[in-house]
């Protein structure tokens, strides 16, 4: 997929070498608006030294802001703590590693994404179930209420379920819209992809959409119940084999 080629300068310029870089946030969500800002997120590889010294390198490099006329946020955290949170019910560091929105890649980003079902547990949903209420919380307090907020409160919970049914990640709105068939979020998703990131909702029927929450939020609670998925990871030993393998190919390159 070809990508804006200020995407690949951010890569080229990071201070350390990127397992992956992929896109994140709305533009993966399937609803990003003309001005929305492209979230770069990924996986960064201290030097040897910076890890077994007393100086210790930076655990994450975050910039934010407006370069060479394109908005960027960018966080990356160091293989170690990455792959840490990839043990935990961290939904973000799953969505991030299983992106379909590669700017940059490396085989051993191949080995991670093969590891990464092994990390799944039916107590994803906890990480679900959390933002989505956050996001309805802010989506309520707006006047007028915006469109990008109840976008992100469907996103969450249908990824959510779709991960308990399926096991699967699907972050992409309109893709899990293929399975859900909700007949309300196309003219959402429209307004938000055709309009602003501070698009507001001026008729919105805030009842109706708070008993899809609602009914929404008790389906991923069902989900998590029924689920198949494992009560914990068992991918931990592969991700240290992993860790230890590329610090060492790293440390012999320098």
């Amino acid at each position: 997929m070809n990508f804006d080629p200020r995407l690949q300068k951010q890569v080229n310029e990071h201070p350390y070498p990127l397992l992956f870089a992929t896109i994140s946030g709305a533009h993966l969500y399937g609803f990003p608006s003309p001005d929305s800002d492209f979230d770069l997120r990924g996986v960064h590889l201290l030097p040897l030294e910076e890890v077994v010294g007393l100086q210790e390198g930076r655990e994450t490099v975050e910039k934010s802001g407006i370069d060479d006329g394109l908005e960027i946020d960018l966080v990356t955290h160091d293989a170690k703590k990455f792959f840490g949170l990839m043990l935990k019910k961290n939904g973000y560091v799953m969505e991030q590693v299983l992106s379909p929105l590669i700017v940059h890649t490396t085989p051993e980003h191949e080995e991670l994404k093969a590891i990464a079902p092994t990390c799944l547990t039916r107590h994803h949903a906890h990480h679900y179930l959390g933002f989505a209420a956050t996001q309805w919380k802010l989506f309520q307090k707006e006047d007028p209420p915006r469109v990008k907020p109840l976008l992100y409160v469907y996103r969450v919970l249908l990824t959510g379920i779709h991960l308990m049914k399926s096991g699967e990640v699907e972050a992409n709105l309109v893709h899990l819209n293929d399975v859900f068939k909700l007949p309300y979020l196309p003219e959402l998703i429209e307004r938000k992809v055709h309009g602003t990131e501070k698009g507001t909702l001026d008729q919105a029927d805030l009842e109706f959409h708070e008993r899809e929450f609602q009914r929404l939020q008790a389906e991923l609670e069902q989900a998590f119940e029924d689920s198949t998925l494992p009560e914990s990871p068992s991918g931990a030993a592969a991700l240290n084999d992993l860790l230890v393998r590329i610090r060492l190919d790293n440390h012999s390159k320098e």
